[in-house]
């Protein structure tokens, strides 16, 4: 057993690739060491931006041995007449590295066939390791990939060196123009290096003793928050961490370094977003915040190495904060100088997405559209949702989300407020791009709702109407995005609501002049396709089954919160003794209503007369269907799904003893369609708890 290491040596790689390639390449080269037949105990992966490592844990010094049978040629052509080798014998032989003596006949119901066994593996690893070397690095993908020189080959970044070492020999191989070797290259400042790696196992120890490096990525993000933590703490003050950022940070270093800087006070001035914006967007900074929440006047920074002259890389930093913070006081000084009205008449200058108009049209879209849903949801809020919606774009022209589109939503509601709007409108204004993503959060309150909603449901009825759908992996506008925010905020909400219908009443706030690629009906038709298709993936991320999701949604789906109640419902339902028959019991009434129905051009109304009952069987049927219809009313009132399907299973015994003993094709056309109408009062209950046919037992 011996420790293995593969380094590759980059020019700075972006930090966004870095994550990914640690994990990709650990899969890779596991993936490539058990198909290769070498035992190891672990694989451990490292990233930073100048390398990439692979660490292999007592890896076998030879690949294990495994003795496997092959066939070959049927015996029929493998032999003369004489029973002398042919070439397809002889072929065999060689192909295989086997002995003439070794063949032996295999009998299968085709016939016999050549068969052997023969020993793989056994190989030298130090054999092995400079191919798996050079496959695996050729396996890393990225984003985008370069040349450099003359060469052709292409990586996220030109290399510059490799170092590769199995216990202390050399592993030797090329690749992009380079030699493997037991050199390394350390911090460019702190452990330039070059450093001689005597074996594997002292690779660590060099990386961080000499090259001045701290490896693992993990390491590097805990460094920085406990150093910015006690930094902080000693201005009585707390780091405003975000996570993807003190990822980026700790991927954009080798050492890191944490500093704080300061800036004036009077920055203070400005709102909390934008001075965390303008230190984590341009900066990579973190804000530090007193126990009430207010920014300080301070920020922390991280360095990629240990500064001589401390004082003056701070005064660096902070002077190019210092210029951005100017920047963004000139951007607000001036938004609060402007009206409204002036931003709105700038969007009608502003195209929103071809055919569809300008923004100016689309913010008079959502003023009508947030007071319709606003009427279903919440009729108190109708003038404040039409006051909300006609604003809610207007910070697209200001000057601050100008240069930080980041903040537009959350400008136009700190605006509102500054200029005396209502509450309700502001933090609906703010609210509006919520959720952004299945792990963001939905709006906090129901008028941030209202606005979101009324946004997504315009998006997606002016695409659809332009037919662009998303198809595979193409979703250039989101659209997937949008809908499952509109499902996530009904549900969270409760909101009492008819999805579908929203989308009616948004295409109706469409201008008549838009030449539309598909009319009103196919637009409505292949939304209700994608939403469904949203539900369906919604419910099923959620842990339940796919034939319960697709059976609920057979049911309908306009009513969201009423769906999620049929979805839990019929999973418990699909738990008890007995689901299965039950399930073949109502697929048994539908498939037959179907068949001798539609399918047949029979108009079945689901009326059927008690006078035409003359089986005892059929007769209970319809007694424990009328018994049953008021309770049943009462509980899809309350949607009380639950004891809903309780009266399904009241009613299989009465139907399976129906189908025992009733002949429903009866020959009497009176008795028949009579049969078959009782059946279809069976089906129009089942039909609006969930559809069977769905449900594969």
């Amino acid at each position: 057993m011996a420790d293995f290491i593969l380094e590759i040596g980059i020019e700075e790689m972006p930090a966004r690739f870095v994550p990914r390639l640690g994990e990709d390449i650990k899969n890779i080269f596991s993936d490539l060491l058990k198909e290769h037949m070498i035992d190891f105990a672990e694989v451990a992966a490292f990233a930073t931006p100048r390398r990439l490592s692979v660490f292999v844990t007592d890896i076998a010094l030879d690949q294990r041995k495994v003795e496997e049978e092959v066939s070959g040629p049927p015996a029929r052509i493998a032999y003369d007449a004489d029973g002398k080798p042919t070439k397809a014998c002889d072929g065999f032989v060689k192909s295989q590295g086997i002995k003439p003596e070794d063949i032996y006949l295999i009998k299968t119901d085709k016939g016999d066939y050549l068969g052997a066994k023969k020993t793989v593996g056994g190989a030298a690893t130090v054999s092995i390791l400079p191919e798996m070397c050079i496959t695996a690095i050729k396996k890393l993908s990225f984003p985008k990939k370069m040349k450099w020189g003359s060469l052709e080959f292409t990586f996220g970044r030109p290399l510059r060196w490799l170092l590769c070492l199995c216990g202390d020999q050399v592993v030797d191989f090329e690749l992009a123009g380079l030699t493997s070797g037991r050199k390394t290259y350390g911090h460019r400042v702190m452990g330039a290096g070059p450093w001689d790696i005597a074996s594997a196992s002292d690779y660590f120890n060099t990386i961080e003793q000499k090259c001045s490096v701290v490896i693992s990525p993990e390491k590097r993000g805990e460094l920085v928050r406990a150093e910015g933590d006690k930094l902080a703490s000693a201005l009585n003050g707390s780091v405003v961490w975000k996570d993807s950022l003190l990822q980026e940070v700790s991927n954009l270093v080798e050492f890191p370094m944490p500093i704080i800087g300061n800036f004036e006070e009077s920055f203070l001035e400005l709102p909390k977003e934008v001075l965390l914006t303008s230190m984590e967007s341009h900066q990579k900074c973190f804000g530090i915040e007193n126990s009430d929440g207010n920014l300080l006047p301070h920020f922390l920074c991280t360095l990629n190495l240990k500064p001589k002259e401390m004082d003056l890389v701070r005064k660096g930093w902070e002077k190019v904060l210092k210029a951005r913070l100017e920047d963004a006081r000139f951007f607000w000084a001036k938004d609060l100088d402007t009206d409204f009205g002036v931003w709105l008449e700038k969007l009608e200058h502003v195209v929103f997405l071809g055919p569809l108009g300008t923004m100016g049209d689309k913010s008079r879209r959502l003023e009508n559209l947030a007071a319709l849903i606003a009427g279903k949801v919440d009729p108190d809020l109708q003038t404040e949702m039409a006051r909300a919606g006609k604003i809610a774009k207007a910070d697209l022209v200001s000057e601050m989300v100008n240069e930080f589109d980041k903040l537009q939503g959350l400008m136009g509601g700190i605006y509102g407020f500054k200029k005396g709007e209502d509450d309700v409108v502001c933090k609906a204004i703010s609210e509006q791009y919520l959720p952004a993503g299945p792990e963001s959060p939905v709006p906090s309150t129901i008028g941030g709702a209202i606005i979101s909603m009324t946004d997504k449901a315009d998006t997606l009825v002016g695409c659809f109407g332009l037919n662009k759908i998303p198809t595979g992996a193409n979703d250039a506008y989101a659209l997937r995005r949008a809908a499952l925010g509109i499902i996530r905020m009904i549900l969270e909400f409760r909101l009492s609501v008819d999805i579908l219908e929203i989308f009616d009443m948004a295409y109706d706030g469409y201008s008549k002049d838009i030449k539309w690629k598909l009319d009103k009906a196919e637009i409505l038709e292949k939304l209700g396709d994608f939403i469904s298709s949203r539900l369906r993936a919604y419910f099923t991320g959620q842990g339940y089954e796919t034939r319960v999701v697709d059976a609920a949604l057979g049911a309908g789906f306009r009513d969201v919160n009423a769906l999620k109640a049929r979805v839990e419902a019929l999973s418990e339902f699909a738990k008890e003794e007995g689901f299965e028959q039950s399930v073949l019991t109502f697929k048994r009434a539908s498939n037959i209503i179907r068949k001798q129905g539609s399918e047949a051009g029979l108009i079945l109304t689901g009326g059927y007369e008690v006078e035409k009952l003359i089986e005892p069987q059929e007769k209970d049927l319809a007694k424990k269907l009328d018994d049953t219809a008021d309770r049943f009313e009462e509980l899809w009132g309350n949607d009380d799904f639950t004891n809903l399907f309780g009266i399904l299973g009241e009613l299989r015994p009465f139907v399976d003893d129906f189908f025992d003993n009733v002949m429903v094709i009866s020959d009497d056309e009176s008795l028949k369609i009579n049969r078959l109408n009782l059946l279809q009062a069976l089906v129009d209950r089942l039909s609006r708890l969930a559809d069977f046919g769905a449900l594969q037992v």
